[in-house]
């Protein structure tokens, strides 16, 4: 790591996430909580031109081949200061059409392109890839809502990660294997672990705090002239992976294959490679359809229950994640904001009735729920229950 990507991120670490600090506070104060105009302008304006320098010192400096491991931390850091901008109205996509941080769009589109993902901060960023330094790890604020949310969120991502890890082993064995069972048993266990880590977020997450103060550092912004979405915490291939060789979602659909092809460059490279190796596979569901002469041995029994199991706990996931944080903590405070602020609420950009209708087709996809005008694994999950009722 280079002197000046040194001292980038200890500005990030210290002096930025204080000013941040300071500006959450004056605007929660607020009666009306989703103004930020006018509050702190020399806080504000401390926080652009700090930035600035530490970004015109890299982009001076160029390229310094520091490895891959330095180069995404640094677009890390580059992101949160972008997305800081874009959180206290100092740049908007909305009245601009390129973004008026023109190195710091330089310098994250020079490393972006260098490294194969999206030239902004991603949920990795925060998450797993988020090192801590004296036992705090990266963050916009020092409030504590936020490290809940970073915190609990990682570990449901890595819980995720060991489901699918122990899904992928199956693979090479066969659904008739004798270790498969065990796995079956693996992958339920962590997925029963996310939802315990689930269950904890959203008991201790305190919903105007996190609405008003921790959400919008993930609104999307401009890098050079294209805008990107802000990350979300399913930015990550282990969730897809398990939609996949499940055999919940298919690549072949259109609807589930563009999710596909929008979130990967929000994704590690190695998770984008892992990925694609798993839209090659054939899912469990069809192996296990492809025995169902074989219903009555004990194998198919024990593993096709297991496998029930895992499905079943990887549903209720997904319907306990819209009911609380889709509908309590975002649907729920957005109805006080006034329609200027409500079009620009979601991180992923769209309006928030169309994020909402994309969010309930996923949960329907991964409950397998009957729905004629949505593909998912209905039909083939009933024909598979049978084979052992």
């Amino acid at each position: 790591m280079s002197e000046n990507t040194e001292k980038f991120d200890a500005w990030i670490r210290s002096a930025f996430v204080e000013m941040n600090t300071a500006l959450e506070n004056l605007y929660f104060a607020q009666e009306n909580r989703a103004a930020v105009e006018g509050i702190g302008e020399d806080i504000k304006a401390a926080i652009r031109d700090e930035g600035r320098e530490h970004v015109a010192r890299l982009v001076e400096e160029g390229n310094t081949d520091e490895g891959f491991d330095s180069a995404y931390d640094l677009l890390g850091n580059l992101g949160l200061y972008m997305a800081s901008m874009r959180r206290h109205e100092l740049t908007n996509p909305a009245r601009e059409g390129k973004s008026p941080l023109k190195q710091a769009s330089a310098l994250g589109m020079h490393i972006a392109a260098s490294v194969g993902v999206a030239p902004r901060f991603a949920a990795a960023h925060l998450g797993a890839r988020n090192r801590a330094v004296n036992g705090r790890q990266k963050s916009f604020t020092t409030l504590t809502d936020e490290f809940i949310f970073l915190d609990y969120n990682t570990l449901g991502i890595l819980r995720y990660i060991a489901a699918a890890d122990a899904i992928k082993r199956i693979l090479p064995l066969g659904v008739s294997h004798p270790v498969t069972l065990g796995l079956l048993h693996d992958a339920a266990d962590a997925l029963r672990a996310v939802q315990k880590s689930n269950a904890e977020l959203f008991d201790k997450l305190d919903v105007d705090r996190f609405f008003f103060c921790v959400r919008p550092y993930y609104k999307p912004y401009r890098v050079g002239r294209h805008e990107y979405r802000g990350p979300n915490a399913g930015d990550f291939s282990g969730i897809n992976e398990l939609d996949l060789l499940l055999g919940l979602g298919r690549a072949n659909d259109p609807y589930y294959a563009q999710l596909l092809v929008d979130k990967m460059s929000f994704m590690l490279p190695e998770d984008q490679a892992s990925l694609r190796d798993c839209m090659r596979r054939r899912n469990l569901l069809d192996q296990f359809l492809a025995c169902a002469s074989s219903s009555k041995e004990k194998w198919f029994q024990e593993n096709v229950r297991a496998y029930l199991d895992v499905c079943r706990v990887f549903g209720e996931i997904a319907a306990h994640h819209h009911e609380q944080l889709v509908d309590v903590f975002i649907t729920g405070p957005s109805v006080a904001l006034d329609k200027a602020r409500l079009a620009q609420v979601t991180a992923s950009g769209p309006p928030l009735p169309v994020l909402l209708a994309a969010l309930e087709e996923l949960r329907d996809m991964r409950l397998a729920a009957d729905r004629k005008d949505l593909r998912t694994s209905h039909a083939e999950m009933e024909r598979l229950k049978a084979l052992v009722e």
